[in-house]
């Protein structure tokens, strides 16, 4: 049996699987080795496992953000097989998870656009270059977060259509007090800002969302995309906003000549076929 994770900051994904099935699936709290403390890390995990039966694995494969040195993956490495009998434990990043989901073995590009973004050329068997996202502060361009700001920084000014923010100010406060509050005081910002992606979304038609939805996705393209070499390989893609977003994304990307390859909403699809093979 294996053992697959994907975990975000909001919620894990476990699934146990056999060689031909998938056994058992666990939705839990989230994890996060750079911005969660390793005690509720650590904890997580030995809650999912003790809800799991501990069984004894082949194989455990976790995939977490804020996988950034040698050291935090060696000590959940020794953590969970104090816990549980595995013969192989795997720990890699968000982005690893990404890119094994979309393109598997085979080269690729593989992009996450969610309440962030991100992208990396894989090679078949592991991330060969990066370009760095900078975090919804200095990137996460395309992302759900840089939406929002980029619709909530108009709001403040009085640059949305009449009709658009009379819609918003009856489902949000649109008071500047009320837009700070939710950026600056707020526990987590970016999904503060991500939030927004529906609404904005929903009026789509609108030629001024439409404007900002497309130059937001558009920047990433130019960006972040086109610092790989798009003209060979296709750029796969994860996450909730570019797979609701898919006709307009893969629009963009023809503009732009870039070739689009599968779409996966949640990567733990992706790494269920990855670890089946």
């Amino acid at each position: 049996m294996k053992l697959i994770i994907e975990a975000g900051a909001t919620k894990s994904d476990w699934r146990l699987i056999s060689e031909k099935e998938e056994l058992q699936q666990k939705l839990l709290p989230g994890m996060n080795v750079s911005t969660m403390s390793m005690e509720h890390n650590l904890g997580v995990i030995s809650q999912a496992l003790e809800e799991l039966g501990r069984p004894a694995l082949d194989g455990l494969y976790l995939y977490t953000a804020g996988i950034v040195t040698p050291e935090v993956s060696s000590t959940l490495e020794s953590s969970i097989r104090e816990l549980i009998k595995v013969n192989e434990v795997e720990i890699k990043d968000d982005l690893v998870a990404a890119a094994r989901s979309v393109c598997g073995r085979e080269p690729g590009i593989a992009a996450i656009l969610g309440t962030g973004s991100n992208a990396c050329f894989w090679d078949g068997s592991s991330v060969s270059f990066k370009a760095r996202s900078g975090g919804y502060i200095l990137g996460d361009e395309g992302g759900g977060a840089c939406l929002g700001k980029l619709f909530l920084a108009d709001i403040i000014k009085g640059l949305v259509p009449e009709s658009v923010a009379a819609d918003f100010a009856s489902k949000y406060d649109s008071s500047y007090e009320g837009i700070v509050a939710l950026v600056y005081r707020s526990e987590a910002p970016s999904a503060a800002l991500g939030s927004l992606a529906p609404f904005i979304l929903s009026h789509y038609s609108d030629p001024y969302i439409k404007e900002l939805v497309d130059g937001n996705f558009r920047s990433f393209i130019r960006r972040s995309l086109k610092r790989y070499d798009t003209a060979r390989y296709p750029v796969g893609v994860v996450g909730g906003l570019g797979s609701a977003c898919r006709d307009i994304f893969c629009r963009l990307c023809t503009e732009e000549g870039v070739r689009t390859g599968s779409f996966e909403a949640l990567p733990i699809n992706g790494l269920l076929k990855y670890h089946s093979i």
